[in-house]
């Protein structure tokens, strides 16, 4: 199955987001930076690239959930998983083992924003230094607070959606007037 995020500007001029599946839809967060085209995303900037991205696995936080059904290749986090965000690193966009020497994400999180995550194929064949790194489909802070560029949801309806997707699945990113 094949997910598209929908964003669009609400009468007061904020921005509401939509991931939609099937026949079905649910709220989303995206960054705090709004969207942006793929070639002008920078590391750092807050925003979502727009584009279609491949779903490529699941990673999961193992004393908090057990291994969660779907087909994507999935593996389990430990508090020594990061992920490369220093453009000057060789092993930027990557998964690293802590501690790390360059800039990194932490996977292993309190706020349970990252029990589940599905690590997304953007700018990850090969990487291009500063183009963006990090970029998931996660579980989503209380009240759809903006993330740092990623696309957020609700732990449970990830859980949910999760038996329905494969290797092979994409997920779009567009305004909503651009389908």
């Amino acid at each position: 199955m094949d997910l598209r995020v929908e964003t669009r500007l609400d009468a007061e001029g904020r921005s509401t987001s939509r991931l939609i599946h099937g026949a079905g839809s649910l709220p989303c967060a995206i960054g705090r930076g709004g969207l942006r085209l793929a070639q002008d995303k920078r590391e750092g900037d807050g925003a979502t690239p727009i584009g279609r991205w491949p779903l490529r696995r699941l990673l999961f936080r193992p004393d908090r959930l057990a291994p969660p059904g779907t087909a994507l290749p999935s593996a389990a986090i430990s508090p020594d998983d990061g992920w490369c965000d220093d453009p000057a690193d060789p092993h930027y966009n990557r998964p690293v083992s802590l501690p790390f020497a360059g800039s990194h994400e932490r996977l292993w999180r309190s706020d349970g924003l990252y029990d589940l995550v599905v690590v997304l194929g953007h700018n990850d064949d090969p990487p291009e230094p500063g183009l963006g790194s990090a970029i998931f489909l996660h579980c989503a802070s209380a009240g759809f607070a903006p993330t740092a560029g990623c696309v957020a949801v609700a732990r449970d309806a990830l859980l949910q959606l999760l038996p329905d997707l494969a290797p092979g699945d994409h997920i779009r990113v567009c305004p909503a007037d651009s389908r």
